[in-house]
């Protein structure tokens, strides 16, 4: 419940986590009251596409970076039609934006959306306690929300958790839309969107690509009704293990080239054979390092998962579909970042490579994508 009220900065307001644990600071955005799950982003830019970012649904984000809203808000930037944040938390909002491509402030945006923040509190010592202790329920409290600790705690612990959450429907397209190749077309891909950002097809429309975006719910019949040369499985927010896999099989068992990222990621390595976990506190921002096992490089990668898959780090293993390894690996945990058959065309990434806004490290796995797409069209 929100109660959109402009000069909320005077508005006392207040952080509680499932744990008990509480930050007093002042209302930033709409005024009310909102739950998610505490998760931190570790990215000094980039603001603007991760509040639109689809991932992000259900999930309160704390910004570590102190200083957040200089860029006010623009019309280019967003990543979806929708601010998807279940709520904000930073430490000093700008009281002005400056930006040539401004249009207005971010609270102004947040309020606008109906999106309960909190400014004003130590985001340092939140995302301690969060590194330390995993990521939990929250609850953003301002105005009339605002009551007895006992009485906003009971709330927060009655709110729902991530783990078991089928959320792709709920962020994805309903109607199938298509992004025409730039130039001349030279392939079609069928884009499976669980929660897609709008970087994403551009990018594969830059290469020649015409992609058609299907909504999370599509069957077998409708990607195939597009005649596609290649399926791509989207990022999305939710648990992985709620997800249907009867798309992902069949097109693996018709060995059409797959590419998956992030959510996408995970539903390969399920149908693979692997299971999923819940990270801690998992990975957030635009400054993950990742290891290209195949070419030795390492990347600064975005982020955006609160789940991983668990697959073996030095073997090859063996899966209904052929053998398959783990092709890329993040070097600050050896959380397995990316997925590849050997027998047939399929991969997939843990990250982001459309990385708006940034960095642009990954962009080369659209171009490795189009190479799969040549081959089996060889």
């Amino acid at each position: 419940m929100t109660t959109s009220t402009r000069g909320a900065a005077k508005v006392p307001a207040v952080l509680v986590l499932e744990d008990g644990r509480t930050f007093r600071g002042r209302a930033y955005g709409a005024v009310g009251e909102t739950f998610g799950e505490a998760v931190f982003n570790t990215g000094m830019t980039g603001y603007q596409e991760t509040l639109t970012d689809p991932s992000y649904h259900r999930q309160v984000v704390v910004m570590t970076a102190p200083h957040v809203g200089n860029t006010g808000v623009n019309d280019e930037d967003d990543e979806s039609g929708r601010i998807w944040v279940a709520g904000y938390v930073v430490r000093d909002p700008a009281r002005v934006p400056s930006n040539w491509r401004s249009r207005r402030s971010l609270d102004d945006e947040l309020v606008a959306q109906g999106v309960v923040g909190i400014s004003g509190i130590d985001t340092r010592a939140l995302t301690r306690h969060l590194r330390e202790r995993g990521a939990m329920r929250v609850g953003i409290f301002s105005g009339a929300a605002v009551m007895d600790d006992a009485t906003l705690l009971g709330k927060v612990q009655a709110s729902p958790q991530m783990k078991g959450a089928n959320l792709s429907a709920e962020v994805a397209t309903t109607q199938t839309y298509v992004v025409p190749a730039t130039g001349t077309k030279k392939f079609t891909v069928a884009a499976i969107d669980l929660g897609i950002k709008g970087m994403t097809p551009q990018l594969m429309a830059e290469r020649g690509i015409e992609v058609h975006v299907l909504p999370a719910t599509a069957t077998v019949e409708d990607v195939y009704a597009v005649n596609p040369d290649g399926v791509f499985l989207s990022n999305g927010p939710g648990d992985p293990a709620t997800a249907d896999l009867t798309v992902v099989k069949t097109v693996l068992e018709r060995r059409t080239p797959l590419f998956g990222i992030c959510f996408g990621n995970q539903l390969l390595g399920r149908s693979l054979g692997f299971g999923t976990y819940k990270l801690k506190y998992g990975h957030r921002g635009i400054n993950q390092p990742v290891q290209d096992r195949s070419t030795g490089k390492v990347e600064v990668t975005a982020h955006n998962h609160g789940f991983a898959v668990d697959a073996p780090l030095d073997k090859v293993s063996d899966t209904p579909y052929g053998r398959a390894e783990v092709s890329h690996v993040c070097l600050n945990d050896n959380v397995v970042e990316g997925l590849r058959l050997l027998d047939q065309p399929a991969f997939s990434v843990q990250y982001h490579p459309e990385a708006a806004a940034g960095p642009h490290d990954a962009a080369y796995l659209f171009d490795r994508f189009v190479t799969l797409m040549e081959g089996q069209r060889a």
